[in-house]
């Protein structure tokens, strides 16, 4: 049976890369490369650098696919991403057919962990309920941004006997900072949500293009640098033409030491 493994390659410095990852990519006889157009070539080229620097296996050899561009929401967010995911299912299946072998190792190289803010492993398993093609699948996990985020600003994510959040921007533009946690970590937010709220003695710890030579990160208080933090990231956006950015929030109280 076709085996395919899913690697975490980390948030954004190829040295993220564990001995598992590497083995991992070693292990497979093809390499899926995702290419989202020319505004997010950076991308791909890390996964290509990755593929350079790590790979000794002289028998593997690399497919790049084109990724879909999700549409605006319409009706809704939740239907409009699940037509893209299914969109890419299809893609995802053809790769497995038509790439493997029937008993062929493949691997899907993840920004970030598999398992944190990414569809890999929800789309693999729309592919097997079709089924067309079987396959096992294996999971790697990688360095995420949110501890990427942590390293770069030398703070532990929690902080003693406080619970933490991870959510989007989306919800908490919809519903403000959650009051059960003393520490939020918001991914996906493409529109700062943090410029709604209403405590802006919040403190914010902001970071884009994390692990990566274009690093930038910003924290203080929200009130204090929230502006920089918006003018900053639609910069940095304007000039590479995109961005992968997250950030932490924390409510004041325990000394960051």
């Amino acid at each position: 049976m076709r085996t395919l493994i899913v690697i975490g390659i980390g948030a954004g410095n190829p040295e993220h890369m564990t001995i598992q990852a590497i083995s991992g990519l070693n292990r497979a006889d093809v390499l899926f490369i995702p290419d989202k157009g020319a505004k997010k070539s950076d991308l791909s080229g890390l996964r290509r650098e990755i593929c350079d620097r790590f790979v000794t296996n002289p028998k593997s050899r690399r497919v790049e696919f084109d990724v879909p561009v999700r549409d605006e929401p319409a009706p809704s967010y939740r239907a409009t991403v699940d037509d893209w995911h299914e969109n890419i299912a299809g893609i995802y299946e053809a790769l497995v057919r038509d790439e493997l072998s029937e008993d062929g190792c493949g691997a899907f190289l993840v920004w970030g962990d598999p398992s944190l803010y990414d569809s890999a492993l929800r789309i693999l398993e729309r592919v097997k309920q079709r089924g067309n093609v079987e396959f096992t699948v294996q999971v790697i996990p990688g360095i995420t941004a949110v501890q990427a985020l942590t390293a770069s600003h030398q703070i532990a994510l929690n902080r003693i006997g406080d619970p933490i959040l991870i959510t989007t921007g989306r919800r908490l533009t919809e519903e403000g900072m959650p009051a059960n946690a003393g520490s939020v970590v918001v991914m996906l937010d493409g529109k700062c949500a943090f410029q709604a709220l209403a405590d802006k003695d919040l403190i914010i710890h902001w970071g884009a293009y994390l692990g990566t030579p274009d690093e930038i990160i910003i924290s203080g208080r929200l009130g204090d640098v929230g502006s920089r933090i918006v003018e900053t990231r639609a910069e940095a956006r304007t000039r590479k033409g995109w961005i992968m950015d997250t950030y932490l929030l924390r409510k004041p109280g325990e000394p960051e030491d």
